[in-house]
């Protein structure tokens, strides 16, 4: 079987267990949606903005990294990325995860690239990843980081090339990058190799959000411009983005805690990588209680956040809770010159099957949906 038709078929399982995933969230709150989860601290880069590294850490125990899966299993988690550190200087990382996605879990990889070769990335097809990600920071390597696209580019041909799971490369904008011309070059190479590109946010030293100055708003305008044409897809999409562009607050409600947790090495569960320390509890002895106490409890970090995975896991709760209303506010009927636009068929088809609708019956296409999805 070729390359093309493995992809094919495994990209149509994956939009399966992605809507099953979509369709669980909104019947129930009651489960974690995403999890990140450490798998090593060490790490074979040191780039000088991040502090979830060291360069002498053992990996986490393999059995130990098994247990904290099917724990996450049995509170009916349906995303774990595994993260670091570098997580493929993890030795057995194949085999954790072949035990994510034993449970049906979507498996999703953050990695620095350095260490992916055509043998290794064979290697992640058959244990199962799902999705990867990428940050390349420069174009050339430089005293902040050497995750340039100078050194990843043969990595990402590799990927273009073999890889059967999903790639998206990630650039960054905001206070701390003086170079903003680069984060679309990088997009650019990954659109020209088939892969996904995405930007992010980022704060200053200080942790203070600025607003994006006029070269940096037209980058990401022209970033958002490569993936036109592609069809709608939550990884573009992020209804507070605006805001945070423009350096000013959101008013959503977080749900770290609860609907996405991080697990560290040490095996607590925290809010997120920002926020260690927040509960702080073993997730051995994380409850259904524990979720619903802190998918509830208000975070004052939330209205400055640029996490958009978990910003994406509340657009799914926001339409839980009222679909038409959210619906109606995060895809306005009509664009800023009055003229109409339809919502993406996605969301429609997802909203009006699966959302629930207080004091109504299922109908008929709701519950062959939800028997297609396997959701009780």
């Amino acid at each position: 079987m070729t390359v093309t038709i493995r992809r094919a078929a495994k990209r149509w399982n994956r939009l399966y267990r992605e809507t099953r995933m979509v369709a669980l969230a909104l019947r129930s709150q009651g489960h974690p949606v995403l999890a990140h989860m450490v798998v090593t601290r060490r790490c074979n880069l040191a780039c000088t903005y991040c502090n979830e590294f060291d360069d002498f850490s053992k990996p986490v125990p393999t059995q130990e990294l098994y247990k904290r899966i099917d724990k996450l299993a049995a509170l009916g988690t349906t995303i774990i990325t595994m993260t670091g550190g570098e997580p493929l200087l993890h030795p057995e990382l194949d085999k954790v995860i072949a035990r994510i996605r034993s449970h049906g879990i979507i498996a999703i990889l953050v990695t620095n690239g350095y260490l992916l070769n055509v043998e290794r990335i064979q290697r992640l097809n058959a244990a199962g990843v799902d999705h990867m990600q990428i940050s390349v920071d420069n174009v050339k390597p430089d005293d902040v980081s050497k995750k340039s696209l100078k050194v990843l580019d043969k990595r990402l041909q590799w990927l273009a090339e073999h890889a059967e799971f999903r790639v998206s490369i990630h650039s960054v904008l905001g206070a701390c990058t003086d170079r903003p011309e680069e984060a679309f070059t990088i997009a650019r190479r990954a659109a020209e190799l088939g892969l996904i590109s995405t930007a992010g946010i980022v704060h200053d030293s200080a942790g203070q959000l600025k607003p994006l100055n006029p070269q940096q708003r037209d980058v990401l305008t022209r970033i958002d411009g490569l993936s036109k044409g592609k069809g709608f897809s939550a990884a573009w999409y992020n209804p507070w983005r605006e805001n945070l562009i423009r350096g000013l607050p959101n008013e959503w409600h977080c749900g770290a805690g609860g609907r996405h947790l991080y697990i560290c090495e040490d095996g607590l569960v925290h809010y997120c990588m920002a926020q260690r320390g927040y509960p702080a509890i073993p997730l051995e002895a994380y409850t259904r209680e524990d979720i619903e106490r802190e998918r509830k409890a208000k975070k004052d970090c939330a209205p400055y956040c640029t996490i958009f995975c978990i910003q994406r896991v509340a657009l799914i709760d926001r339409v839980r809770e009222n679909p038409r209303q959210a619906l109606e506010e995060f895809f306005p009927t009509r664009d800023a010159d009055g003229n109409e636009r339809k919502l993406p068929v996605p969301i429609r088809l997802l909203s009006s099957l699966l959302a629930p609708s207080k004091g109504k019956k299922e109908n008929l296409a709701q519950k062959t949906a939800l028997k297609i999805l396997k959701i009780d």
